[in-house]
C-alpha cells in the first residue's frame, strides 16, 4: 500500500491549495478586525465575600449565631464550589466561592440568589446585626489613579471637591466607573467624664435618649389649600456641631447644656479605613475604569475637568499618579 505524499498531492491539487490559501487569508484579516482590544480587558472572579457585624458580641457567639446560619443557606447557592468563613469579635466574613467551570454568564445571577436567600433570613439573626453586606465587584480594572492633595483644607473640603471632580468625569462616555480611594467617613463625638457626669447625677442614656429625640424626623401633617398643599416640617434637627452642644439636658429636676458636661467635636470613623498617600501627603484617589468597549480612555476631555472645580479651593495641586497619555 503506497503511503500517502502530501507534497505530491499538493503539486496536482493547485487550484484547491490556492483557494485554501486565499479563503485562510481572508479568514484571518477578517479575525484580526474582530478580535478584542482592551487596554485593561475584564475577568470574572467567582468569588464574593458576604460580611456582617454585631458590636459586642464574641467570636463564638459570631460562629455560633451568625456566621453558621449565613453558611447554612449559601449552601443552596448555584454553582457553589465551598465555602471558607472567618469570625471574630464584632464581626465575620465569609468567602463563597463558585465552581471554576461555572458559565461567566451564570456568575451574576449566582451572586443574585446569594444576595436574595440571604436577606430572607436577615430577620432571623440576633438583634443588633448589622448586615449581611456583600462585595462582588473584583474584577474592576482601573486604568488610571489620581491623587488628589490641597494644602490648608481639612480631609472633608478635599472630599467634597474630589466629588464634584467624579461626577464631571462620570458624564464622559468612555468612562465606565470612578471610585474615591482613601476617604475616612466623618463621625460627630460626644465625650463625657463618668466622674464629671456621677457627680451631676446625670444618667448617659438620658443624653443619648435626647439626641435621638431631638433629631427624629417625624411627620406633622399638612395643610389643604384651594390651590397647593403644604406640608408641615417640624424644626429643630440637628443640622451641625454648635447645634448638638447647645442640646438642653433634663436630669434631677435640673438643665444643662451639652457643651458644658461633654465634649462634643467632629472626627473621624474608627477605625480608620486605609489611608491613601502619594510623596508621603495625605491624600485622596480617584480611580477611573474605562467602559467596554474602549481601548482606551480619552483624555483629552479630562484634564480641563478635573483642573477647573478642584483648584477653585485655593492652593491645591493635581498630582497623576500612574496616569497614562494617549494622544
Amino acid at each position: 500500500m503506497k503511503s500517502l505524499n502530501l507534497s505530491d498531492w499538493a503539486l496536482r491539487h493547485q487550484s484547491f491549495i490556492a483557494y485554501l490559501l486565499v479563503a485562510v487569508s481572508l479568514a484571518g484579516t477578517l479575525a484580526y478586525f474582530t478580535l478584542g482590544r482592551a487596554e485593561d480587558p475584564d475577568f470574572t472572579i467567582r468569588t464574593m465575600v458576604v460580611s456582617a457585624e454585631w458590636p459586642g458580641a464574641t467570636a463564638r457567639e459570631m460562629e455560633q449565631q451568625v456566621t453558621d446560619r449565613l453558611e447554612k443557606k449559601l449552601q443552596e447557592t448555584p454553582w457553589l464550589d465551598y465555602v471558607k468563613s472567618y469570625s471574630e469579635s464584632g464581626r465575620c466574613f465569609i468567602f463563597v466561592n463558585l465552581k471554576e467551570y461555572a458559565p461567566n454568564a451564570q456568575v451574576p445571577d449566582a451572586w443574585y440568589q446569594v444576595r436574595k436567600k440571604l436577606k430572607d433570613i436577615a430577620h432571623t439573626l440576633p438583634e443588633g446585626v448589622r448586615g449581611p453586606f456583600f462585595n462582588d465587584e473584583f474584577g474592576d480594572t482601573y486604568g488610571t489613579i489620581y491623587a488628589f492633595t490641597a494644602d490648608g483644607f481639612t480631609h472633608a473640603e478635599l472630599k467634597d471637591a474630589v466629588d464634584d471632580v467624579r461626577q464631571e468625569l462620570l458624564r464622559i462616555p468612555s468612562v465606565a466607573k470612578v471610585d474615591l480611594i482613601g476617604v475616612q467617613q466623618e463621625k460627630v463625638y460626644i465625650e463625657a467624664s463618668h466622674r464629671k457626669l456621677a457627680t451631676l447625677g446625670i444618667d448617659p442614656m438620658i443624653i443619648a435618649k435626647t439626641l435621638r429625640e431631638q433629631n427624629g424626623l417625624n411627620p406633622a401633617g399638612s395643610i389643604d389649600t384651594a390651590s397647593d398643599k403644604l406640608y408641615l416640617r417640624v424644626s429643630g434637627d440637628l443640622k451641625s456641631v454648635e447645634a448638638i452642644r447647645e442640646i438642653g439636658i433634663e436630669a434631677n429636676g435640673r438643665q444643662f447644656r451639652l457643651g458644658d458636661i461633654a465634649r462634643v467635636y467632629r472626627g473621624y470613623a474608627e477605625p480608620m479605613t486605609p489611608k491613601f498617600r502619594y510623596s508621603g501627603e495625605d491624600a485622596i484617589g480617584l480611580a477611573k475604569a474605562a467602559a467596554p468597549p474602549a481601548w482606551v480612555v480619552e483624555y483629552e476631555p479630562i484634564e480641563p475637568i478635573m483642573a477647573t472645580p478642584f483648584c477653585e479651593l485655593g492652593a491645591c495641586t493635581l498630582k497623576p499618579v500612574l496616569a497614562k497619555y494617549h494622544k
